[in-house]
């Protein structure tokens, strides 16, 4: 089973569309034992941190994402799904994220007012590293964004896709041994997304590779 954790905000049906359209079915729950006991997991996210860490908190699942990771199940983080797995986040007037990366998000300061906040749009997602989830993707492709904060994290050799906005190079994608992590949302990317997310399917990482 393929469990996208519901945290009570966001629009979670447009995740789930698009794996129904690659002929995937997955479970929009919040239970802790479902997730525990899943394939895979996605954390996609809209909205604010603040309330979004409130409801994880609430719902018991802080400890449930961790505890994903550490058993080595597959996991996407889509947007503000991964921006919360950092530890601090600047959003909010600062809020401690689930702490699975390490490192900050903080919020674009462009000199241009050209370079609007949000970004809105699609943008080019620079390939730093070769990994699974882009495979049949090429280099440069463009994705779909919405987001005015970006993921910084400390460990550089995590980033394996860049992306420039607002005089700012932002890791795009990043991953840590079982997990991946989009600022993108590859759900709203059409065909390229589609088959971003269908790598995630396929993908099954060696426990013993820390990189991939």
């Amino acid at each position: 089973m393929i469990a996208i954790i519901d945290y009570k905000a966001g629009n979670l049906t447009s995740v789930e569309l698009a794996f129904n359209t690659l002929g995937i079915n997955v479970e929009i729950t919040d239970s802790p034992e479902k997730i525990l006991n899943a394939d895979k997991v996605i954390f996609p996210g809209v909205g604010a941190a603040g309330s979004a860490m409130q409801s994880l908190n609430q719902l018991g699942l802080v400890d449930i994402i961790k505890t994903v990771v550490k058993k080595y199940i597959p996991f996407l983080g889509i947007c503000l799904g991964t921006q919360i797995i950092f530890d601090n986040l600047e959003e909010n007037n600062g809020v401690n994220g689930i702490g699975i990366i390490p490192g900050n998000v903080p919020r674009f300061n462009p000199s241009s007012k050209f370079d609007k906040v949000p970004q809105m749009g699609w943008n080019a997602v620079k390939q730093t590293k070769k990994h699974q989830i882009f495979n049949g993707i090429e280099d440069n492709s463009e994705f779909y964004f919405v987001h005015s904060y970006y993921p910084e994290p400390s460990d550089k050799s995590m980033i394996i896709g860049t992306t420039d906005y607002a005089d700012t190079t932002f890791a795009s994608a990043i991953t840590k041994n079982s997990l991946v992590a989009t600022q993108f949302h590859p759900e709203k990317s059409g065909k390229i997304g589609l088959k971003l997310l269908q790598n995630f399917i396929d993908w099954n990482p060696d426990i013993n590779d820390t990189n991939h």
